[in-house]
């Protein structure tokens, strides 16, 4: 009689329990995985998220200046500045490198491109959005070349944490700690500062804020600081977590940043987070158990669901109180 080496495994004792062991711990890789790609896109979709809460505009040149810090932090890290620091403290301090450079370039963004079309149509802002993405694209794909970039292998530890018998990769962690950081870092700064208000106050209703004595020019330029900055570190954490990167990568990601932040209902800051969290998992989880090649049409299929429940995002889209 043959027997099939299914029915021998199946009938092994402790099979089941081998099983259900192993599908938890894919769910668990899978899980958290999804947690720090979407943590990724949170960071990027927040500077989508401010500048059209302010501004209600869409800065398509956001994702370009998400590739740049990814490129700036390789040009960093290949030189000698941080050769005599350990990893911990030599990352951090790119990190804060590669925030201020890119924040120093989203102002001077703001200043060549936006702000001398502050009163013009709002179709005028659009192109020069678009104009400002494909020179920023093109400058990044003549200064470094058209060739995939690599990122030394030695600077995110490559050891996994175990924990409950999962091994999950420690560099994963990192990330996601460090997304979760930075994210909180913000809201505080929003919720808690004299800045943070101000901008508030110029996203509710700008002209209201003018006659309280806020500069309103001077909020749009922390806007288009504080959302690049965290675009930035976005694009570093991208080439320490994957090793790779290309200059055409922020389109890939931009798209995916700016799905989450409809999806949290654009304008709102903590939507921004939710969503690209949200979206990260659903994406991590349908490669896993439907499809790797549907994983985009899933997480795009999740967000018109959404959208057609819930048109203005999960957390829904800040507005002024009437009184």
């Amino acid at each position: 009689m043959r027997v099939h080496a299914r029915e021998l495994v199946s009938a092994a004792p402790g099979a089941n329990a081998f099983v259900r062991i192993k599908d938890m711990e894919l769910f668990a890789q899978q899980f958290t995985n999804g947690l720090a790609v979407g943590g990724v896109y949170a960071l990027i979709a927040l500077g989508y998220t401010m500048v059209y809460g302010v501004l209600k505009l869409i800065n398509f040149a956001h994702s370009d200046l998400f590739t740049l810090g990814a490129y700036l932090g390789l040009t960093l890290i290949t030189s000698w500045l941080f050769s005599g620091l350990g990893p911990l403290w030599g990352t951090a301090l790119l990190a804060l490198m590669v925030m201020g450079m890119i924040a120093l370039m989203g102002a001077l963004l703001d200043r060549v491109a936006y702000r001398p079309l502050r009163e013009s149509p709002r179709l005028s802002a659009v192109v020069s959005a678009l104009g400002a993405s494909i020179f920023l694209q093109n400058a990044i794909m003549l200064i470094y070349g058209a060739r995939n970039q690599v990122y030394p292998q030695n600077i995110l530890p490559r050891m996994a944490l175990s924990a409950f018998g999962f091994h999950i990769p420690l560099s994963r962690l990192l990330v996601l700690c460090a997304s979760l950081a930075m994210m909180g870092a913000l809201y505080f700064f929003i919720q808690k500062t004299r800045i943070g208000t101000a901008i508030r106050a110029a996203a509710i209703d700008q002209g209201a804020a003018r006659l309280m004595g806020i500069d309103v020019n001077r909020v749009i330029l922390m806007v288009f600081m504080i959302g690049p900055a965290m675009g930035g570190a976005a694009g570093l954490l991208v080439g320490l977590y994957y090793g790779q990167i290309n200059f055409t990568m922020g389109w890939a990601y931009g798209s995916k940043a700016f799905t989450a932040a409809i999806l949290g209902g654009i304008g709102n800051i903590p939507g921004a987070m939710v969503g690209g969290l949200l979206l990260g998992i659903i994406e991590s989880l349908a490669a896993a158990y439907v499809s790797l090649a549907y994983k985009d049409a899933i997480a795009f299929l999740v967000l018109i669901l959404i959208l057609v429940l819930r048109p203005t995002g999960l957390l829904g889209e800040r507005v002024a109180e009437k009184v």
